[in-house]
């Protein structure tokens, strides 16, 4: 099942979109532009929010960054661990995230697409919930 990737080689290089990428590779959290760049900011950055919000995007069409939307619409970005089509449980207190596999899923969505004649299917699976440390601590 294709997942829309197009390849980092379209990516043109400028030295924000090195600072987002290096910024998203210090973290297994995803994380919101406004976050991003007060993180840049508070680095001695110049970066402008609008760059930053330009520099994900490219990064994230390159097929880069893993994108997920939450409430309000809001995206928010995280550096992909792997290059393949995968899903995330990500922690809704501290945001930690895990790339997981979803079987079921991706055998669900083929059925379906099939179903009622669709072609070039794609799909994001993002589950919610506690991890275990956050679980412990009661948070």
């Amino acid at each position: 099942m294709a997942d829309g990737r197009t390849g980092a080689a379209q990516t043109r290089a400028t030295w924000q979109r090195a600072a987002v990428r290096e910024l998203l590779a210090e973290t297994d959290e995803f994380r919101s532009a406004q976050q991003l760049h007060e993180l840049l900011r508070r680095g001695g950055s110049t970066i402008g929010l609008t760059t930053v919000y330009r520099a994900l995007q490219s990064l994230a069409d390159a097929g880069e960054l893993d994108v997920i939307t939450i409430a309000g619409d809001e995206k928010l970005y995280r550096q992909c661990a792997g290059s393949g089509h995968h899903h995330h449980l990500v922690c809704r207190v501290c945001g930690r995230t895990r790339e997981v596999d979803v079987p079921a899923a991706e055998k669900a969505a083929t059925q379906l697409a099939a179903r009622y004649g669709y072609d070039q299917v794609r799909h994001t699976v993002e589950i919610f919930g506690r991890c275990p440390e956050c679980a412990a601590s009661g948070a």
